[in-house]
């Protein structure tokens, strides 16, 4: 069995990919993944293989892909994981998974929000699959944070100006981050955000509870001050709350 996973679309025949297989792929080598689909690696960025398809990507992908589904989620995926591993503003393909805290949000309930006098706004971030890498190293400034593609809108940046900002997920967040500390409103980031990382713009964050030694949790830490969070990790805990992507949320103020 061969499971190519599409990182990141590079053109309409093109990716970058994970290969997971008994033997690794060399340059050259040809996958079959059905009715004359082929496709072929052409080298390695990375942990990543190049790989040319001999029909439009996101076709192929239509015909023959599952949802990438998180590694801890045990059911093979299905149809309905097409809908339910998805969030209501969604617009752009491109991410690997979901901002698993924006999967709390229907249509009423925005609506609600905004009718509070609240605004809402949208950003880009093309969350990758390093988002379900642990941290491997024993010192965590020598962690290699994985690169992802981020997109936020001009009128978008304008308005968050002067307010007090929620981000719905570290995805958002690290964007957002990203955007303060550099002034760049698009492009690729590999923010790593752990404790005495100083936050510029978000003042509150929406995360669901996260896996341990992860990125994430580490995120949540340094927003919130790591006593506090784990507190909170030990209530959930002992009152049975659901952990990870289709699970429960905190909300922590700094």
């Amino acid at each position: 069995k061969v499971e190519v996973f599409v990182e990141r679309i590079l053109s309409a025949r093109d990716a970058l990919a994970l290969i997971r297989a008994s033997h690794r792929p060399s340059s050259g080598a040809e996958i079959l993944v059905g009715e004359g689909v082929v496709v072929r690696v052409e080298g390695r960025e990375g942990d990543l293989y190049r790989v040319k398809l001999s029909q439009n990507v996101e076709q192929v992908l239509e015909r023959f892909g599952d949802v990438p589904l998180p590694p801890y989620i045990e059911h093979a995926p299905g149809a309905s994981d097409a809908e339910r591993y998805q969030t209501v503003y969604a617009r752009v393909p491109g991410a690997v998974a979901a901002p698993t805290a924006g999967l709390h949000f229907d249509e009423p309930t925005l609506t609600a929000i905004r009718a509070r006098g609240a605004s809402v706004s949208t950003i880009t971030l093309h969350v990758g699959a390093g988002t379900f890498q642990p941290v491997r190293v024993d010192e965590v400034e020598k962690h290699r944070m994985h690169s992802e593609q981020f997109f936020i809108g001009e009128a978008t940046w304008k308005a968050l100006e002067g307010r007090s900002v929620l981000a719905v997920g570290t995805t958002a967040l690290r964007a957002l981050e990203t955007a303060a500390a550099t002034g760049r409103l698009q492009g690729e980031t590999t923010l790593f955000v752990y404790p005495g990382f100083e936050f510029r713009v978000v003042k509150r964050l929406l995360t669901n509870f996260h896996l341990p030694k992860s990125t994430l949790l580490m995120l949540a830490c340094a927003f919130g001050g790591r006593d506090n969070v784990l507190d909170a990790y030990r209530h959930a805990i002992a009152q049975r709350y659901r952990f990870f992507s289709y699970g429960d949320a905190m909300l922590i103020e700094r």
